[in-house]
């Protein structure tokens, strides 16, 4: 297939045989090829043109692109981009960023992920601890083939409980009792085959013997008090429009009272 003259593709043959040469992605099935081969071909079709090139006299069909056909076509690229995205690294995890709890008090450290497959009978929830000026993070806890298990030598061996719903992408533990000692930084990764790679996700502990008031506390209680100051000053401003013509209008009134007085004497003098 050659391109001629006015943008028209043209063939040496009456017919073009759809070519295993037109996707070449490797992720792409060899019967999907097939068929999106197929397709696009479907989207040209031939005239009747005679081209005659100026070297010789031999005659080529043209295939001319159809306008109408441009949906089918575009359907057939989203196939293809579709089946060429890499769904093997397409699971991502998701923790909260930061949690304040007090001293003895229970904590819940939410994890969940995205994947574009099912939830699979074979999802793993794993999670990591490294305590605050520490270097390197500890196992804690696994999830795996069905069943929770906790190690049995780390800091949270005996105050450490699995509350996730797997079947939900819940992947939640709960500590107990917290201390001082446990603050630090908390990771979880998931896997939810086929969907295996993906970056694990860290949400950081502090426990505090009251707990402090976060920065997002106080800047919304400044928005509030602005707010409320804003509010309070156009009611007061709609408050003196408002006595100021009520004022008006007892003056406008009193006054035209007071002309009426004085016609009806003036009358009774004459």
């Amino acid at each position: 297939m050659t391109r001629t003259r006015g943008g028209v593709f043209s063939c040496g043959s009456l017919l073009c045989p759809p070519s295993r040469h037109l996707f070449l992605h490797p992720s792409i099935p060899p019967s999907l090829h097939r068929i999106l081969s197929l397709l696009l071909w479907k989207t040209f079709t031939f005239d009747k043109q005679t081209f005659h090139h100026p070297s010789s006299h031999h005659t080529a069909r043209h295939v001319v692109f159809s306008g109408d056909r441009m949906i089918t076509l575009l359907t057939v690229i989203s196939v293809v981009l579709l089946a060429s995205v890499p769904r093997s690294e397409s699971i991502v995890i998701y923790t909260g960023w930061e949690r304040h709890a007090l001293v003895g008090s229970d904590v819940r450290l939410s994890c969940s992920f995205f994947s574009w497959h099912w939830t699979s009978e074979d999802v793993t929830f794993s999670w990591s601890y490294r305590p605050d000026g520490a270097k390197d993070s500890i196992s804690i806890f696994h999830y795996t083939g069905g069943a929770p298990y906790v190690d049995n030598k780390g800091p949270f061996r005996d105050r450490l409980e699995f509350v996730g719903n797997p079947a939900r992408r819940d992947g939640s533990i709960l500590l107990k009792n917290l201390d001082f000692g446990d603050n630090g930084t908390f990771t979880c990764d998931a896997k939810n085959p086929p969907d295996i790679v993906g970056r694990s996700s860290s949400v950081r502990l502090l426990v505090f013997e009251k707990v402090p008031v976060q920065a997002g506390v106080i800047t919304g209680a400044i928005i509030g008090v602005v707010l409320g100051l804003l509010v309070l000053v156009v009611a007061i401003y709609y408050l003196m429009r408002f006595l100021v013509a009520r004022r008006v209008f007892s003056l406008s009134v009193s006054k035209k009272k007071g002309k009426g007085k004085e016609g009806s004497q003036q009358k009774q003098i004459f």
